[in-house]
Order: C-alpha cells, then structure tokens, then sequence
C-alpha cells in the first residue's frame, strides 16, 4: 500500500467521515480537524465524527464543523486517524459498514484494521504522518492546517520534550513558524492553561499519589465522583498521569480514572530515564499504545485495579 493508493480512495469516494479514537487528545483532534480542511482543497466533503470534544482544542480551525453523529447509512470511505484498534474508535459503525476504509496512524501495537493501513510507529506523532502526506499529496499546508497539525505534535511529544521527536519535527514547526502558525500561543492554549476544574482534579490526584515498590510505581486515581464535584469536562483529566512520572525514581507513573462502576481507564508513563516499555505491561490487559506512554482499561476497585497493574509491573522494573 502506497500513499498514491489513499490518494486514488480519496478521489474515487463522494462520501467520506473521519474519526478518531475515544476521549480524543490533541493529535486525535488534530489529526481530524487537519484532514478535513486538508481534503477541503481537494475538493472533498467529509464528516468529522467527535463525540467529546475538549474545550481545550476549541480555538482550532473547523472545530465548529465536527458531529457526534450522521444520518449517511454508509459512506464511500471512512478514514480512522490515531486510533490504533477498532473497540476504541469513535464511530466504528460507520467504518465498519463504509464501501472503503483508510488507518493512519504511529501507534506500534496497531491492529491494520483497514482495507489501507498507513502506519508509521517511528513518528512522533500522527499529525506529522499527515504533514508529510499532505505534502506528496502537493496539498498546501497553510496556517490552518499547520495549527491543527502543531496541536497534534505539541501534545503528543510533551511540548517536544519526549525522545521520540525527529529533526523534521523542528524542521516542520520551522516551516510553521514561516508561515504565520503562532507556535507560542498554540502551546500555552493546549499545554500551559489549566481550566479551574482540571486544576481541581488534579489537585485530588495528587493527594492520593502513593510511591510504591520502594519509590519506583507512581499510583493515583480519580473517581465520577470527582468529576461531578470539580464540574469536569471532557479532557480534565489529561496530563494528570505526568505528575508521577516526573518525581525523581520513578519508573512507571500510573493513572487510573472511572469510566463507570468498577472500570477503569489506565493511563501509563515510563518515568524518565528508564527503559521501560509501558505498552508491553497494556497490552496484557488488552490495551496498548507507545513504549513510554499506553493505556488499557481493567475492571475492579481501585485497590483491585491497582493491584493487578503492581503485579505486572514489578516484573518489569
């Protein structure tokens, strides 16, 4: 499979709907809004199906277009971007029943669930698989386009602090930056603004951190209850994770938070310095995602929950 080969899908399709996977993070949401105004030059309508929607990434271009859902039955092609299994994709029936189907995406634990699957686990960030594709598609990358794919890039390497950004990551945000994309102000909107509720959580969190194994796990959680306290909004919980894996000796930082009773969604970080491959320990419980950032979701209490992540992990550290 080539990119000329999306390229021909794209032509061929009248109706097309773009999706992402579940509580979608800034390269999700970059990524859509991206290819949306991306196939708006080729002359191409599409969907952009969202079903949560962080306020955070409310300033981006074409944010206003996105729907939670569509009457079309089937469309001629639907395109999943950083989503890197179909259980976690928001809007899978379309996909599922569309005429063709397209995967994009720089997860390594990526199922190849489409009838195209474009997958580039080196990349930092599925935004900048989209940046290089739209340049062999001869699409121009104007700001708005170049704001949705910085968000992506932005958020996905921790404001380019993680190993897995290239030189044609700066390269790129150069390129930006000659074209009128305000780096600086794309940054403090997606990653140095807290909302006063995702302060809230946060600060929950970290009254309940423990340091486990002699310093080594970083353990907190959130229940719906927090949730409904602090007022949460979709996206008040990201970047909680971090905290933990920030404090000195920490190997694996681990957040978990309610998704309804007795489930959970795990979010994993490899602390700093550490060769540790999170996405390894995921996996186990059916989930997945880079070596140093996964996630999984595991029934149970907190302390239950916690206990089967330990476990797995101290195999590991």
């Amino acid at each position: 499979m080539t990119l000329d080969d999306i390229l021909v899908e794209i032509n061929h399709a009248e109706k097309i709907v773009i999706m992402a996977h579940e509580t979608p993070d800034g390269d999700a949401i970059g990524s859509m809004l991206s290819m949306n105004l991306a196939l708006k030059k080729l002359g191409k309508e599409a969907d952009v199906i969202v079903r949560e929607f962080p306020r955070t990434f409310a300033f981006l271009p074409g944010a206003k277009e996105v729907k939670s859902n569509s009457d079309i039955e089937q469309y001629d092609l639907a395109v999943s971007l950083d989503c890197a299994d179909l259980k976690r994709l928001v809007g899978k029936e379309y996909f599922e029943s569309a005429k063709k189907t397209i995967v994009i995406d720089h997860h390594g634990t990526n199922m190849m669930y489409g009838d195209l699957n474009f997958v580039n686990p080196v990349s930092p960030a599925c935004c900048e698989i989209l940046a290089g594709m739209f340049e062999y598609f001869d699409i121009e990358i104007d700001s708005e386009i170049g704001s949705c794919i910085l968000t992506g890039i932005i958020t996905d390497t921790g404001g380019f602090k993680y190993s897995s950004v290239t030189p044609e990551t700066f390269e790129f945000t150069a390129e930006l930056l000659r074209k009128g994309v305000n780096v600086s102000d794309i940054y403090q909107r997606v990653l140095e603004t807290r909302r006063k509720s995702n302060f809230e959580l946060l600060r929950r969190a970290m009254n309940r951190l423990e340091l486990l194994e002699d310093g080594k796990i970083a353990f907190t959680y959130i229940n719906k209850k927090d949730e409904e306290e602090v007022h949460a909004e979709t996206g008040d919980h990201e970047g909680i994770v971090e905290n933990g894996r920030s404090i000195e000796g920490v190997r694996v930082s681990v957040f978990i938070r309610e998704k309804e009773e007795n489930i959970y969604k795990v979010s994993m970080r490899a602390g700093n310095g550490f060769n540790i491959n999170v996405s390894d320990i995921c996996y186990i419980f059916g989930g997945g995602g880079h070596p140093r950032a996964a996630g999984a979701v595991v029934s149970g209490t907190v302390e239950q929950v916690k206990e089967k992540l330990v476990k797995e992990i101290k195999k590991v550290i």
